[in-house]
């Protein structure tokens, strides 16, 4: 397509892009964004963009300064939009089926987008460049230190403005630490950490020694079955305040150490319901059936907790 008549008397770059996948309307929203501005604020504009058409035409934009500058010898910096257009292309027809045995059809629009840069007369090139002075000149005094001297001043009164005229004298005490003060607040600091290590230390050693101390009954009455003789399961239900007759089992004497030391928790999960029924009822717990096995559970730690209660009174 031929340059539009706004474009034929200057200098003048073109980019397109061709059978683009989406309806010429959207991108001539985008386009009419930046027609007429720089190439810089036309960039600007397109990065900042949401819409998917800003993608593409900022590649069209840059492909047409490129050509511009290695084709044409012109500077990026002097060029503007001059106009910018997109063309239908050809459409795409798909079908969906739809119900009765019918099809709608499906149209995929296409377009070509065709981007124009121009290089700007040397009278818009002369305001531009004293327009850009004015703007430099005028940030570099209002940015100056002086000029927020001034603000601050004028807010704060003509007092504080005096105040901070005065210089400070060399007599005047500052509150800065001494070399002396840092020394001793860093060894105060060290002896704290110390003391605080130490009493962490004391607290690992004494938990390790109650660990220790502790029976090991962690494992079920199965496996203590297994693993200990008759009277290393009546050491362990000694050492565990279990009262144990010589004359029971290994088992009897497992599960009662069991009952003893572990939690309900465990118990309602390490045993079915009809185990803890048959412990309860070894331990003269009354239970009913439609309990739950927390419920059974936690009847058998109570028991077992009030008959320690009741052996300690009695020592």
């Amino acid at each position: 397509m031929a340059a539009p008549t706004a474009v034929k008397d200057r200098p003048h770059t073109q980019a397109q892009v061709r059978y683009v996948r989406m309806s010429a309307s959207k991108a001539r929203q985008v386009l009419a964004l930046i027609r007429g501005k720089s190439v810089g604020a036309a960039d600007d504009v397109l990065a900042l963009s949401e819409r998917d058409a800003a993608r593409v035409i900022q590649k069209c934009l840059r492909s047409a300064v490129a050509n511009a500058e290695h084709n044409d010898g012109l500077d990026p910096e002097e060029l503007f939009v001059a106009t910018c257009f997109a063309d239908e292309g050809p459409t795409l027809r798909r079908f969906r089926p739809r119900a009765r045995g019918r099809a709608t059809r499906i149209r995929k629009r296409t377009c070509h987008i065709t981007v124009i840069v121009a290089r700007y007369s040397a009278d818009e090139l002369t305001v531009r460049r004293e327009s850009q002075r004015l703007k430099g000149g005028s940030a570099g005094r209002t940015s100056g230190g002086a000029s927020r001297r001034a603000r601050v001043a004028k807010s704060r009164g003509e007092e504080i403005v005096e105040e901070t005229d005065e210089v400070p004298t060399t007599d005047e005490v500052t509150d800065e630490p001494t070399v002396d003060e840092v020394l001793d607040a860093v060894e105060a600091e060290e002896a704290a950490e110390d003391a605080a290590d130490a009493e962490d230390t004391t607290d690992e050693v004494a938990q390790v020694e109650e660990a220790a101390e502790a029976p090991e009954t962690d494992e079920s009455p199965e496996e203590m079955v297994e693993a200990h003789t008759k009277d290393e399961l009546l050491e362990i239900a000694d050492e565990a305040g279990v009262e144990v007759a010589k004359s029971k089992t290994k088992a009897e004497i497992a599960g009662a150490i069991e009952v003893a030391t572990a939690s309900a928790d465990e118990l309602a999960e390490h045993h079915t319901k009809d185990e803890l029924i048959e412990l309860a009822e070894k331990a003269g717990i009354e239970v009913a059936k439609s309990w739950t096995k927390p419920q059974i559970a936690e009847a058998i730690h109570a028991a077992q907790a009030s008959d320690d209660a009741a052996s300690r009174e009695d020592d």
